[in-house]
Formats: C-alpha cells, sequence, structure tokens
C-alpha cells in the first residue's frame, strides 16, 4: 500500500511539476509575443497565434502525405513521381483497372495508335544521330533521353557520383551544369556535356573572361563530347545562377574558381555577347578552341525575336551555325530562384519547342542544328509529346533526381535536403549510397527509353524519331482533341501530315 502510494505522490509532483513548467513558458511566451512587434497576429493573440505559424510549415507535409490526390500537386504530382520511383527500381510499370489521369484537361496529348502497327519483330531501336559534322570531333549521340545539366554546387558528390555511373550504364549522357567539370563527373566514364554558363565556371580567368588554355585543357579530356553555351534557364531566365555561400565549400570553389563561403552569382548573360553575330562568333571561338561540337541554351520569349539569328546563319553559311539548340521551357526548375521569373518569365516548352523547330525548319537547317527540349520532361509521354513536336534529343534534370530519391521536399535552396541530393552536410549525404542510386538512374533512363519506344510501335512507326506530329492529338478547352499538326502545322514536308 506505501509502495502504491508513493508511487502516486511521485506522478503527482511530476504532474505539477510539469504543469509548473507549461504555465512557466506560457507566461514567458505571452510576454514574449505581447511586447514584440514582428506580427501581429501574435502580438494581439499571444501564444495561441504561434500556431498559425506551426501550422502553415507542417501544411506543406500534411498536402502531400494525406490530402492531395494522385494527380493534384505542383510541380510533380505523386503519378509522375511513382511512375519514375517503379522504373528507377527496375520494376513493371503496369497498372489495373484503368487510368486515373484526366483525359479532359487542356493540353493534354493523346497519342494516335495506329490501325495495323509493325510486328515486334519489325522494331528498331534508335540510331546514334551526329552532332557538330563541322567540328573536328563530332559526337554520335547515342540516346534520345539524357541528363540535363545540375552542377556540383547545386547537388552532392554522391549525387553527381551516381549519376556519373548510371548514365554510363545506361549509355546516356550527362550535362555539368554550369558549376564547371568536377572529378565526381567523370567517375563513372559516361559521356559528358560541359556546360559554360555566364561566370564560365571551371574555364575562366581571374576577370571571369573565357580562359582559352583551362577551355582546351577541359576539352583534351576524352568524356567531354559537347560544350553547351548557357544563355538563359527556364526557372529564371534573364539571371544567373544562384548557389547560396553555404553550399560554397572549399572544394567547389576550387572548381569554380570563386571564394569559399561566399554566394555564387553568375551574371544575367555573357558580357562578350551583345547581338547575334557575336553569339555565332563565341560559338564559333569555342568550337575552334575546344575542336567540340558547341551549342546553347536559351528561354523562349517569342520565337519573331530568334527569325533574326537564323537570317544570319543563311548569310553567313552553315557551318558558322549552332550544331544544337536546348529550348528550355519557362517551368524548368532549378534549386534557387526569385519567384516572379520561376512563375512568370518565358514561354512554357509546350508551346516554345514546336516553334523553334518550325523556325530552324523554315531556314532548311534541320539537319545541321540539333534540338534538344528540356524543362519538366519526366515520363514517357513527356518525351514521346518532344518528339512528335520536333525535338531530336530530351533532357531531364528533375527526373533523374527522383530516381535519385528525391521526395520534392523543396528544400533544394536551403542545404538541407533530406534525401542528400542538394545538400552538403555529410549527414544527409550519408543517405545516399552511391552503389544503390547509380543502378536506380541506369534502370529509370533505360525505362524511359523503352516505353517511349513502346509509344513509337503504338502509334505505327518502327523508331521514336519517326514520330510525327499527326501522331498526337491535343485536347481542347471543350474537352475533344485536334491533331496537333492542325494546330501547328509543320514548315518541313517530312514532318507534315
Amino acid at each position: 500500500m506505501s509502495y502504491a502510494m508513493n508511487a502516486l505522490q511521485v506522478l503527482a509532483l511530476l504532474f505539477v511539476l510539469v504543469l509548473g513548467i507549461a504555465v512557466f513558458l506560457g507566461g514567458l511566451f505571452y510576454v514574449i509575443d505581447k511586447t514584440q512587434t514582428g506580427d501581429a497576429i501574435r502580438r494581439n493573440y499571444p501564444v495561441i497565434g504561434r500556431f498559425r505559424g506551426m501550422f502553415t510549415t507542417l501544411g506543406e507535409f500534411f498536402r502531400q502525405y494525406f490530402f492531395a490526390m494522385d494527380r493534384e500537386e505542383m510541380p510533380f504530382n505523386r503519378a509522375q513521381r511513382d511512375w519514375v520511383a517503379h522504373a528507377s527500381r527496375g520494376k513493371s510499370n503496369t497498372i489495373a483497372f484503368g487510368s486515373t489521369r484526366n483525359l479532359n484537361v487542356a493540353g493534354t496529348p493523346i497519342f494516335v495508335p495506329a490501325v495495323f502497327p509493325p510486328l515486334d519483330d519489325q522494331f528498331a531501336s534508335t540510331e546514334p544521330m551526329e552532332i557538330g559534322p563541322f567540328a573536328a570531333i563530332p559526337y554520335k549521340a547515342r540516346s534520345i533521353f539524357n541528363i540535363s545539366g545540375m552542377s556540383y554546387g547545386a547537388i552532392s558528390r554522391p549525387a553527381v557520383e551516381a549519376l556519373s555511373r548510371g548514365a554510363a550504364r545506361a549509355g546516356i549522357w550527362l550535362n555539368t551544369g554550369e558549376g564547371g567539370l568536377s572529378p565526381f563527373h567523370l567517375t563513372g566514364g559516361c559521356d559528358i556535356v560541359y556546360q559554360i554558363g555566364t561566370a564560365k565556371y571551371g574555364v575562366r580567368d581571374e576577370h571571369g573572361n573565357l580562359d582559352d588554355d583551362k577551355l582546351r585543357s577541359v576539352a583534351a579530356s576524352p568524356y567531354v563530347k559537347m560544350f553547351e553555351l548557357k544563355l538563359a534557364q527556364g526557372a529564371k531566365p534573364g539571371k544567373g545562377g544562384i548557389l547560396p555561400g553555404e553550399k560554397v565549400n572549399a572544394e567547389i570553389a576550387e572548381i569554380r574558381g570563386i571564394r569559399e563561403g561566399h554566394d555564387s552569382i553568375s551574371p544575367n548573360r555573357h558580357r562578350e555577347v551583345n547581338d547575334y553575330g557575336e553569339l555565332l562568333d563565341f560559338i564559333g571561338h569555342i568550337r575552334d578552341v575546344s575542336g567540340k561540337p558547341v551549342g546553347f541554351k536559351t528561354v523562349v520569349g517569342s520565337s519573331d525575336a530568334w527569325a533574326e539569328l537564323f537570317e544570319l546563319i543563311k548569310a553567313r553559311g552553315e557551318e558558322s551555325a549552332p550544331d544544337f539548340i536546348t529550348i528550355d521551357g519557362g517551368e524548368g526548375g532549378t534549386g534557387a530562384a526569385p519567384m516572379p521569373l520561376m512563375d512568370l518569365v518565358g514561354m512554357p516548352i509546350r508551346e516554345a519547342l514546336p516553334r523553334m523547330v518550325d523556325l530552324r525548319d523554315r531556314y532548311g537547317l534541320k539537319d545541321r542544328i540539333r534540338i534538344i527540349a528540356s524543362a519538366k520532361l519526366v515520363n514517357p509521354s513527356d518525351v514521346a509529346w518532344a518528339i512528335c513536336a520536333g525535338a531530336d534529343f530530351v533532357t531531364s534534370a528533375r527526373g533523374f533526381m527522383f530516381s535519385l530519391g528525391c521526395i520534392q521536399a523543396l528544400k533544394c535552396n536551403r542545404n538541407t535536403c533530406p534525401t542528400g541530393i542538394t545538400t552538403h552536410d555529410p549527414h544527409l549525404q550519408a543517405g545516399l549510397v552511391v552503389e544503390d542510386k547509380f543502378e536506380k538512374v541506369a534502370h529509370y533512363a533505360s525505362q524511359v527509353i523503352k516505353e517511349v519506344e513502346t509509344i513509337a510501335h503504338s502509334v505505327g512507326v518502327a523508331e521514336p524519331r519517326l514520330m510525327r506530329r499527326r501522331h498526337v492529338r491535343i485536347v481542347q478547352a471543350d474537352g475533344t482533341s485536334i491533331p496537333f499538326n492542325k494546330i501547328r502545322p509543320s514548315y518541313n514536308s517530312a514532318t507534315s501530315s
């Protein structure tokens, strides 16, 4: 009996102690909230007002896991992410009972099945395509689907290593992003596209200008196949790259040629390029020095503005042309960008891509300039649509981030990525095991390519690059669909219906 009484007394004391602490903290927070001047809600509703901030922070989590339907989330919904997750594990992506996609949403692509599709033994894999016929060392690109620019710095060391090894396994290229070439890009021995951003990280002199000797040194690597001059990217057209100082460690600073611990902010454009003539001159210079194909990446605001470039190419001759043009849509992603630029500037890829393809073809440059489509193209239907629209290649960054385990936590700019992909915190990076993730990268790439080939076979052609705009219909606002080639007729007779 005394033992039970002692236990009850201890519990009572603990209860009084906890209650006392709660009252003390409540009183302390009341005083703090009532006297602070920065938050009107907490000042008018002390203590209770704090719950608003907590619930606002937790709301993102609850919406993602409990309330949002499979097709509702932005920028990528659960159905899209789940497809990548299944593909990256090398598992079947078959589903049962019917599509959960609303096929009446305006803009939805509907592929047109052939009445008599080719037999299984009449199917062919996509052949390698040459890029840069006027370069000293042209590039024979093996895959229609490749990894878009993600720099070491924006993403972590194990993430870069996994992408490199996965790209080598799948036979696809890896774009370095604007952060320069790190040893980790070379780990897998994959094909590399070296992106030269406006700050020219890795190939810059002390004043930020292009250093030809450093360019030759980079180009000497047998793994570096092409150079991409970044004029703009979809998430922040008109503004350079942003890498917060907390992510600029000693190693990244050395690779980029910048100061450790300071924000790495690129200029908003290349100072050497003030017009289309100087753009072609700069591309030609990089190609002459490196001996490799050179193209550029940009965001389209109006296709009319680019007609002058193609006029100039025709006047100078085809050898002056860029070897490829990467079109990034205004919906493109990044680790850090101002919201107005991310939301409101730049034409979406669904409109920009066919416009630029048509412009190229109108000037008879289809076989000279390759078009690469980028921006939010992560599933086979996205890639197949882009090929139908006229793209020669498709690249994805966020799709491959999902294959690495990205959960869309939206913390890319905070160095606190819980999956270790966009952080340089060693503790968080430990969760990303390269030996496991590189295989998922390869599985994802292979599965996308396989299913794009399946779509091509379904519409009646032997391989993806034979798909045309007539092979896809676009749903309109009233729920009916119209053939894509009726909405945007092609300028190339080979692709007209």
